[in-house]
């Protein structure tokens, strides 16, 4: 064999064993380094309910707090309804959310959604939940369920859990026979429906007279009476669901895994107790953290998801 047939065999055995060395780092660990550009900004999305005004300080807290401990840089997006969080997150415009239960599951079948943390009070993930409270006004003569009838009535959004899925469950079962449809059609339990768009809507348009009862989430309603925005005297409390769980914030699954390896625990070891009232209606008092998150946790609200929308 001449010279130059042995240096070009040298050069293609050469390539062919750096191609095979490749194919052995992907198979080991996916990605390679190389391949994978530096994340320079992670994007935060948060529910409707949380993107008011008189929140953006502790929105702004946590992001620069998060944005010191990783460095990276942290920012938001704002978005008008709860199915614009599953997409932001969809098409890559949000790193991470703040979901309630139902966008949660919705975020995992259609963005890659991962579970990451949920507050809780004292740390106990037992104690995570929240409920539905549905009101009426103080100086309304509706009590219970059933008078209800023929009144108005407005839902939050239709991929609200505590706003939505769980109130039209509630109603299912004080009024056996019915179907979810008889609670979403003018005419049929309810004289007309609607949807707010956030909790707090809902709330002040059952307080202003303008509907006659609403569904609201029990930490919601315990942030905004803490706030002083709404006076527990406004309002009655006719109606409270079971416990519902503790809603998550997700992260996309197909970031970095030592990434999301550092902001889960920034996220655990974060215990701002002024955070926790404001954008979470956990009191000082209940020491609240973050703790981890399961997919698995949250089989109960695919089960109610079907019952309610099957």
């Amino acid at each position: 064999m001449n010279m130059i047939k042995k240096h070009i065999l040298t050069i293609i055995l050469m390539v062919t064993l750096f191609a095979f060395s490749g194919i052995g780092n992907a198979a080991a660990g996916g990605k390679s380094e190389s391949n994978s550009p530096a994340i320079k900004e992670l994007v935060i999305c948060y529910l409707p309910n949380s993107m008011t005004e008189e929140l953006a300080e502790y929105r702004n807290m946590i992001q620069d707090a998060m944005g010191k401990a990783i460095g990276i840089k942290v920012t938001e997006i704002n978005v008008a309804d709860y199915n614009a969080v599953v997409e932001a997150m969809r098409t890559k415009k949000a790193d991470i959310a703040n979901f309630g239960p139902v966008t949660y599951v919705q975020a995992v079948e259609r963005a890659g959604a991962e579970a990451l943390v949920i507050p809780a009070p004292f740390g106990n993930k037992v104690l995570s939940g929240y409920t539905t409270r549905i009101v009426a006004k103080a100086d309304s003569p509706i009590r219970r369920l059933e008078d209800l009838r023929g009144k108005t009535f407005a839902y939050v959004d239709p991929s609200s859990t505590s706003g939505n899925y769980v109130p039209a469950l509630e109603f299912l079962n004080a009024f056996p026979g019915t179907t979810s449809e008889d609670f979403y059609t003018n005419g049929r339990f309810f004289s007309s429906v609607m949807y707010s768009g956030n909790h707090q809507s809902g709330a002040l348009a059952v307080i202003h007279g303008d509907i006659d009862a609403a569904p609201i989430a029990s930490n919601i309603l315990n942030r905004e009476i803490a706030a002083g925005r709404i006076r527990e005297s406004d309002i009655r409390v006719i109606h409270e669901s079971q416990l519902i769980p503790g809603s998550p914030i997700a992260i996309r699954s197909d970031l970095p895994d030592d990434l999301k390896r550092k902001i889960k625990e920034f996220y655990l070891s974060f215990n701002d107790p002024d955070y926790f009232l404001k954008m979470h209606g956990l009191r000082p008092e209940e020491n609240p953290s973050f703790v981890e998150a399961f997919d698995q946790e949250y089989d109960y609200v695919r089960d109610l998801m079907e019952r309610v929308m099957p």
